[in-house]
């Protein structure tokens, strides 16, 4: 009996969850959604590609800015609240849309991207740091899984549905879908009896270590600044495919290239979302760990999948190689996010602020450098050479985990 009793309030927290990790699915489904609006959106307005690669720098340069400010944030204030005020701006950004005329949606949009970007970044920030109080600290891992497992289903679902819901209704109902979510989204954090780690704001001791900012963090601790490099360059190579893809996808079949497109992300979803299953399985059989290791080998596994993707393979090749690499790119996620969180809860928020701005920046550079080499190279040349760096970066890594191991 007392076993029972001690283990209902585990599997209600574990529920509470599941549907916070459900909203996050549908929150990333909205994300996706709008980013493709948006884009089209601008280029329905303008006629302008410029005006349309311009808007994205902004909002990828929003969210940069915002990594350190939400790891502040994050540190110091409910972090609850945070996501709630979050998702309440980027749904009056979508609101704005709607009710105003069309004529100042050009000047409007810039202020959208900003909110969408910076929104985002701080609501990720303020989530990713929260798992460890959310599920408790041995249980990161498998509530890390599962926000993994979302974000798979709503980033293709949100690739998938924008093209026909604008085709059939308009612009304005995928800005109207993408503030729905963002409000579901509020409402459920809102409700939700789980501790987000929410406490009143500490008295200074005399003898408390003092709060260390990021770079004093990163300088005190090599094997961190390692860690964040190679999620730099990750975010750098994976820009080179999300460029790449859709020119690879019209070069390989001109008259159906969303079928290419559809088939690869849907089999990369798949993997990815067998992957959780699969790792907390592995996890259960015995004294286990997704350490720097695993995330390093994880993530040349995924880059040489990309690589393999962009080769003429048969259709059932093709799948079969995206499946892989959505494994590969769930368990580098999955064990990325649950490092970081094994740190000391002061220093948590503000390294996944600072992971926040790295990976942003990783992700502009290499859209941007990707963008300009593929007017020069062919696809499979220009994602190999960005995805090869990262191969190298993680042996790089593991090598020099393994010397600083032995020397310990």
């Amino acid at each position: 009996m007392p076993t029972e009793v001690s283990s209902s309030p585990r599997r209600s927290a574990r529920a509470y969850f599941t549907l916070l990790s459900a909203t996050y699915g549908l929150s990333t489904f909205g994300n996706f959604l709008n980013l493709l609006a948006v884009n089209l959106y601008v280029l329905h307005l303008t006629g302008d590609a410029f005006l349309t690669g311009l808007l994205m720098a902004v909002r990828l340069t929003a969210a940069f800015a915002a990594g350190p400010v939400a790891g502040l944030l994050a540190a110091r204030f409910p972090r609850r609240t945070i996501m709630i005020r979050c998702d309440v701006a980027q749904a009056l950004a979508m609101v704005s849309l709607l009710v105003t005329p069309a004529s100042s949606h050009r000047h409007l949009l810039w202020l959208t991207a900003v909110v969408l970007g910076a929104g985002n970044t701080v609501f990720m920030v303020a989530l990713r740091t929260s798992v460890p109080e959310l599920t408790g600290a041995a249980d990161r891992s498998r509530g890390n899984g599962s926000l993994v497992t979302a974000r798979a289903f709503g980033t293709v679902l949100g690739f998938a549905a924008a093209a026909p819901l604008i085709g059939a209704f308009g612009y304005g109902a995928a800005f109207a879908v993408n503030g729905a979510t963002f409000v579901v989204s509020a409402i459920v954090l809102r409700w939700m009896p789980l501790s987000f780690g929410e406490r009143p704001a500490p008295v200074v001791e005399p003898t408390a270590r003092p709060s260390r900012g990021p770079r004093v963090l990163l300088l005190a601790s090599p094997a961190v600044a390692m860690l964040l490099a190679l999620r730099g360059v990750e975010g750098l190579a994976g820009a080179s495919h999300n460029v790449a893809l859709p020119v690879f996808a019209a070069q390989r079949d001109p008259a159906a290239p969303a079928v290419l497109l559809s088939q690869f992300w849907t089999a990369w979803a798949v993997g990815s979302l067998s992957m959780n299953r699969l790792v907390q399985w592995w996890l259960k059989r015995g004294d286990r760990r997704l350490g720097e290791h695993v995330y390093a080998g994880a993530t040349a596994c995924a880059s040489a999948g990309f690589i393999a993707a962009f080769l003429d393979l048969p259709v059932l090749a093709l799948v079969l190689v995206a499946a892989f690499t959505g494994f590969a790119d769930g368990l580098g996620d999955l064990s990325y996010a649950t490092l970081l969180q094994a740190r000391p809860a002061v220093e948590r928020a503000q390294l996944f602020g600072t992971s926040a701005a790295v990976e942003t920046l990783g992700l502009a550079s290499g859209s941007l450098g990707s963008a300009v080499l593929l007017g020069q190279a062919a696809p499979l040349s220009v994602v190999a050479l960005f995805h090869a760096f990262a191969i190298a970066a993680a042996v790089v890594y593991i090598m020099l985990g393994s010397i600083t191991g032995a020397k310990q």
